[in-house]
């Protein structure tokens, strides 16, 4: 981000990001069904290379068929081998709205994040202290995206509902010892007010595990290793969306 900041500096990256119009992120995700945000990543820290022929334009024109209502997008290189240039394939291949998915502590990266496409950001409580939280939500606002809020406990709730967030991602999965735990989402859904969105995030491996997600509370699924690994995955989509 610092090598970036130093070819593109803030005010250039704020002109570019001026000449996109966000799409709403948040209304995507509300509907009597549930929602998918449909994950292009070519590896995981924990996996590895998922795909050796890795094209996010492919892969989301599949998405999109399946009936995805969101797309998100891995831009950590060295993690997960995103660049920035992905987040502009996908626009560039789709009309649904795009979750810029990255570690983001910075509010360069959040009018980064629109200046190349995306309409939403992630924003991991573990990663940052309350005031980095306020700070960045902040940025959110004022550059017109929204904000998935990410957290793993009880407490990291209470943070990201102090702080304003209006999305609330449960991720099941242990930053520190990359263990699942689906209950997770079943045992913070009460802690979220009506009103705030709740994504249940990791671990989904099928139609099962996502109407387990629907009747624990949750208003979306993301989703990327499974449909990675998918031979078909529209069809994959279209499971999960009618489980």
């Amino acid at each position: 981000m610092e090598q970036r900041l130093e070819l593109v500096p803030m005010a250039a990256i704020q002109q570019r990001a001026a000449a996109y119009e966000p799409r709403d992120f948040a209304s995507a995700l509300r509907g009597e069904r549930l929602a998918v945000i449909a994950e292009v990543k070519q590896r995981t820290p924990r996996v590895g290379v998922l795909t050796a022929d890795y094209s996010p334009a492919a892969l989301v024109a599949s998405y999109e068929q399946g009936g995805a209502s969101a797309i998100s997008v891995l831009t950590h290189q060295a993690a997960f081998g995103g660049l920035l240039g992905d987040l502009d394939a996908v626009r560039a291949s789709t009309k649904l709205p795009i979750l810029r998915k990255d570690f983001i502590t910075d509010a360069y990266q959040v009018v980064e994040a629109r200046a190349h496409g995306a309409d939403a950001v992630l924003l991991i409580v573990a990663a940052m202290d309350a005031n980095g939280l306020d700070m960045l939500l902040w940025w959110a606002r004022q550059s017109g995206l929204a904000a998935l809020v990410e957290v793993h406990d009880e407490a990291e709730v209470k943070t990201a509902i102090r702080a304003g967030a209006r999305i609330i991602g449960v991720n099941h999965r242990d930053l520190n010892t990359f263990d699942v735990d689906l209950t997770l989402t079943e045992r913070l859904r009460p802690h979220v007010p009506d009103g705030v969105l709740l994504v249940a995030e990791s671990g989904i491996h099928g139609p099962a595990d996502a109407r387990r997600m629907r009747e624990a509370g949750a208003d979306a699924v993301l989703v990327g290793e499974l449909l990675m690994r998918s031979a078909d995955p529209g069809a994959t989509i279209k499971a999960l969306v009618s489980a």
